[in-house]
């Protein structure tokens, strides 16, 4: 397995991602940002249509609907109305979870 060049606590990004891709399927940078690209997408296009999005042994994706409620401007302590959102959530799967810890 092709591991990312990254020390231990640093951040993979989109673009070490698609090179640890083009390296482990020897397939050139701009085919990996191809199907790291679509696979994006799809993800966001399903999360747009309110689709739950699962990958097993990895985790899964959905979005949740948080209610509007009053809060303050932390810097100025005035009184703010925040509106109700949506928000992508993340839940990883048990087998993630194992990886993670052994």
């Amino acid at each position: 397995m092709v591991q990312p060049h990254l020390s231990e606590g640093e951040t993979m990004n989109k673009s070490e991602l698609i090179k640890a891709l083009a390296e482990k399927r020897k397939i050139h940078v701009d085919e990996a940002t191809k199907v790291v690209g679509a696979f994006v997408d799809s993800i966001k296009e399903a999360l747009l249509r309110g689709d739950r999005v699962e990958i097993r042994g990895f985790g899964s994706f959905k979005i949740k609907d948080y209610e509007g409620y009053v809060g303050r401007n932390p810097k100025t302590g005035d009184v703010v109305q925040v509106q109700p959102k949506k928000l992508p959530f993340f839940r990883p799967g048990k087998e993630l979870k194992e990886y993670i810890n052994n």
